[in-house]
């Protein structure tokens, strides 16, 4: 089939839905809806063969993502490798590692200083300078799709920096260009907005707006300053931002993350939150994904409460993301750590299999930016934890002034006055492993290992992909050298975003190293999860009580498969009730043989049981 018939094709299933989305979006605007189309058959036109191959692979497999075969990596690629070749030319690591699905951390063009690292995009046509072309961006991609591997891009959806063409543009006074953002002459309507919509930044960047002397107008800026906040009620910054979209997947781009999602849209007298907009502009992203390049995936970055959350998945007949973060899990189980109480973690993933099936998530444990602390407060209430304090006792103790803590974080945006702050620190360090190992405490050393291999299990065990933050499968710890750089200096979010230690990931040969302990524990639950059926796809998970407060366990079942895991969340051993009949085996540790009756936990541990017979079965 041609090109020209195959999407004409796609364009016609989703025509009527797109058409009346787009119309009720801006005015019945039908001339301006053509010419959406047209730049669509475009970028269709320009797609490379093999994208478009993948493309009918992915459409006759398009639950491809959802099963038990994906683990991801995000990285930073001037910090791993220096630049976009460095990092095609370690792709032997990355295999190594077990990963299939790559995610470079912002790349795009952006200023030297005030980039917020690298989300304030000067040029969504172009990769940073030192870090390469987009013809190295392409044949990156390409030797990741021969490998097996699939990329994944942020793409700044909710603003642009002030050194954009368009910005630099608007200052000037064109006026087409400053309708592209929020453009006023005095602070009527901005004090207007200011009245309903949150500080993202109240401390570090207080206010949704910034005056701009030389262009005497006020600038919508929610996160920061330099982040101009792009106006998609007017149409054009829809079809370019969506042609920026379709380029970079035509470049080989296979999972777009859609950065700061709920923000895109701005409505007076709202919190310009999480609005109905927005929702029309992911569902209308994915049809036109879905048209244009099928095979590729959209990841939302939703960072809210839970309950704002799952809507971005859409409905079953009308999706938006294929993907979300699983960000409230990710917050209660370092709450988990620090109460040692597994209740408002086993209240979560029961809440989670309440939900479609259909749903995936991106599970981890950290990432580039800080820990929030958006927890279920009304449930910790109960408990008699008020918010205000319980945060600053999470962030006492994953800083290290909480007596007996041996986590090492820090905190961004601290605001004395709300009591509130975000917590920054590698997986391995907020695990206590750069405190144990400086002071040369074997023991504590053992403990932050196996709090950090627990972890990992964790998010191992749950449905969707689990993704790790590069220089964790090595235990890598803060780095707190950029205190010495100036543009780095005020913020804190660079502890966790050091440059890979290449001489530590090289003693993940050696045994009885914390690198080595880390790499194989990590290499074994990849190969688990990947062998055994009870990992894919369809499979329900439901907590189940246990008779201490420490210890979750998590039963997970699809068909006539069935796996128990087991969680331990405090330092000492602790013997509990199987809490059924039958004999079983550990998957991490089949040496020990048969388990009944009661499962035994080290301080930290976990296991992953499953009845012995069904396993004599298999072999």
């Amino acid at each position: 089939m041609k090109k020209e018939t195959v999407f004409q094709a796609r364009l016609a299933r989703h025509y009527d839905e797109l058409k009346w989305l787009y119309c009720e979006l801006y005015q019945n605007d039908r001339a301006a809806f053509d010419r959406l189309c047209g730049m669509l058959e475009e970028k269709a036109e320009r797609r490379p063969a093999d994208l478009a191959r993948l493309d009918e692979r992915r459409l006759a497999d398009p639950d491809w993502y959802k099963g038990n075969s994906l683990t991801g990596m995000m990285m930073y690629a001037d910090l791993f490798a220096k630049n976009l070749r460095g990092v095609q030319e370690k792709l032997d690591y990355v295999e190594e590692c077990g990963v299939n699905c790559l995610h470079l951390m912002p790349l795009l063009d952006m200023p030297r200083v005030r980039n917020d690292g690298g989300y304030a995009v000067s040029d969504f046509t172009k990769v940073r300078a030192d870090l390469g072309t987009m013809e190295d961006l392409e044949h990156l991609t390409a030797e990741c799709r021969r490998r097996g591997i699939s990329v994944c891009l942020d793409f700044v959806m909710n603003h642009t920096s002030d050194e954009h063409e368009w910005a630099l543009r608007a200052r000037n006074g064109e006026r087409e260009y400053q309708e592209r953002y929020f453009f006023y002459e005095d602070s009527g309507i901005p004090q207007q907005f200011e009245q309903t919509c949150p500080q993202v930044f109240p401390t570090t960047a207080p206010g949704n707006f910034t005056w701009l002397p030389d262009a005497k107008r006020y600038v919508m800026t929610t996160f920061y300053p330099y982040q101009w906040d792009l106006n998609y009620r007017n149409p054009a910054v829809f079809h370019d931002m969506t042609g920026f979209l379709l380029d970079l997947a035509n470049r080989g781009i296979e999972i777009v993350r859609l950065d700061a999602v709920p923000y895109i849209w701005k409505e007076l007298g709202t919190t310009c939150r999480n609005l109905p907009q927005v929702h029309t502009i992911v569902r209308m992203l994915r049809m036109i994904c879905e048209i244009v390049c099928p095979g590729v995936l959209l990841l939302g970055e939703v960072v809210m409460e839970p309950d704002k959350v799952t809507p971005y998945f859409g409905t079953i007949e009308k999706p938006e993301c294929h993907m979300l973060y699983n960000v409230t899990t990710m917050a209660t189980l370092w709450h988990t750590v620090a109460v040692r109480d597994v209740f408002l973690l086993e209240r979560q993933m029961e809440r989670l299999s309440r939900l479609p099936s259909e749903y995936t998530f991106l599970n981890y444990l950290r990432c580039h930016d800080d820990i929030g602390w958006g927890l279920e407060y009304a449930a910790l209430q109960e408990r008699g934890m008020e918010e205000i304090p319980h945060k600053k006792y999470l962030n006492d103790y994953f800083t290290g002034v909480y007596p007996g803590s041996d986590a090492r974080g820090e905190l961004y945006n601290d605001d004395p006055s709300l009591g509130d702050a975000r917590l920054c620190g590698t997986t391995a360090s907020l695990c206590g492993l750069e405190a144990a190992a400086g002071r040369g405490d074997r023991a504590a050393v053992q403990r932050a290992i196996r709090c950090d291999q627990m972890l990992h299990g964790f998010i191992f065990t749950l449905s969707g992909i689990p993704m790790l933050y590069s220089g964790d499968e090595i235990g890598q710890l803060n780095d707190s050298r950029y205190r010495d750089d100036p543009r780095l200096a005020a913020d804190s979010r660079y502890v966790h975003r050091g440059p890979f230690c290449w001489e530590a990931a090289a003693r993940r040969r050696e045994q009885g190293t914390a690198q080595q302990a880390l790499f194989d524990w990590i290499g074994r639950l990849e190969n688990i999860r990947r062998e055994n059926p009870v990992f894919a796809a369809g499979a329900r998970i439901c907590p189940r009580g246990t008779q201490d407060s420490s210890v979750l366990c998590l039963v997970r079942e699809r068909g006539n498969r069935r796996l128990i895991a087991w969680f331990h969340f405090s330092p000492e051993p602790v013997t509990v009730l199987a809490g059924e009949e039958g004999a079983f085996i550990d998957l991490l540790a089949p040496e020990e043989g048969t388990i009944r009756e009661t499962v035994t936990l080290p301080g930290y541990g976990m296991r992953w049981l499953v009845p012995e017979e069904r396993e004599e079965r298999k072999g």
